[in-house]
């Protein structure tokens, strides 16, 4: 009997959700997504080191201002996390504008520029990476503009219908919903255990997955931020699932069947809903759970990408 994780590989793309090299080795996913916290545990690993030293001594002969040297390096460090997955997957490795710019869509456009700048300098194509922006309506707005580009991008922090019918508006090429997350907002609000057929996260993935099946939609859906396999069993059939390397490894030791639960051939149709800037802020708006756990996400990642920066300047004051 193949493992369930293999039985997986056969229905979805599997992703990993770590900046953890060995992990990466071992398992074996088609792709990787990355975000400020991934980064800052790999980056303090010994594996990178050097890494580290490098992107120091570049810095020190940076010139311009502090804070942007600081910058500066914190990008550096980001994409040679980046740069280091690309060498074991086949496919995407996701690479996330700052969070601090989320709510500004020409710099969120053009840090997604930089972003596929600094990767070709290392001689990885831009068919190689996706630029991670969190699905304000900001950053959906600086993915339409990217993807016209030709620079693929991933909206995260999707917690919302209304942002994933305007994610798909924009031609974004891959939506993160975050299953995990909402989750655990409603077991904190209502106080109850749910399994995973009734779990809120799983219905919201379900329910994005139909909208998109049922439209034509090619916006790939890519559920995210699982607390068990049980949520991972429950989208089976999902077009890409991205799991941590503790969950991977859980399903490559499960046996059993593993019954697919979402197929193009068997969604529940739903309409198409039009979703301009007023719509999509007033459904964000009604949804206390989507609005706090947007705000709470970027928060964490603006937190993860200040402890990046704060390392960085103090190491750097360290070498002076």
């Amino acid at each position: 009997m193949t493992s369930k994780l293999e039985q997986l590989r056969a229905m979805t793309t599997v992703v990993a959700d770590t900046g953890d090299i060995e992990a990466v080795a071992r398992l074996k996913p088609v792709d990787c997504t990355t975000n400020p916290t991934i980064v800052l545990k790999a980056l303090g690993t010994p594996l990178f080191a050097d890494t580290v030293a490098e992107a120091l001594r570049w810095g020190q002969s940076q010139g311009g201002n502090r804070e942007g040297v600081i910058a500066a390096v914190a990008d550096r460090l980001a994409i040679s996390v980046g740069a280091a997955l690309s060498e074991l997957v086949p496919g995407r490795v996701s690479t996330e504008v700052d969070a601090d710019l989320s709510f500004d869509t020409e710099a969120s456009i053009e840090k997604g520029r930089a972003i596929i700048k600094a990767y070709e300098a290392r001689g990885i194509g831009r068919e190689r990476i996706l630029i991670k922006l969190a699905s304000t309506w900001e950053g959906i707005r600086a993915a339409e503009v990217l993807q016209k580009e030709g620079i693929d991008c991933n909206l995260t922090l999707l917690f919302n219908k209304a942002q994933a019918i305007a994610c798909a508006d924009a031609g974004a090429f891959l939506i993160s919903p975050f299953v995990g997350r909402i989750l655990d907002w409603h077991v904190k609000a209502s106080g109850k255990t749910f399994t995973a057929e009734e779990d809120p996260g799983v219905l919201s993935v379900r329910a994005i997955y139909d909208y998109y099946k049922s439209n034509g939609i090619k916006t790939i859906v890519m559920g995210a931020s699982f607390r068990s396999t049980g949520e991972i069993e429950a989208l089976a059939g999902c077009d890409r699932l991205t799991i941590s390397p503790q969950l991977l490894e859980e399903l490559d030791k499960a046996e059993g069947t593993l019954e697919r639960k979402l197929s193009p051939e068997t969604v529940n149709r739903v309409a198409p809903i039009k979703v301009d800037e007023k719509t999509f802020r007033w459904m964000l708006n009604e949804d206390a759970m989507a609005t706090e756990k947007l705000s709470e996400g970027i928060r964490a990642f603006a937190k993860d990408l200040g402890a990046l920066r704060a390392m960085i300047d103090k190491e750097l004051k360290a070498a002076a």
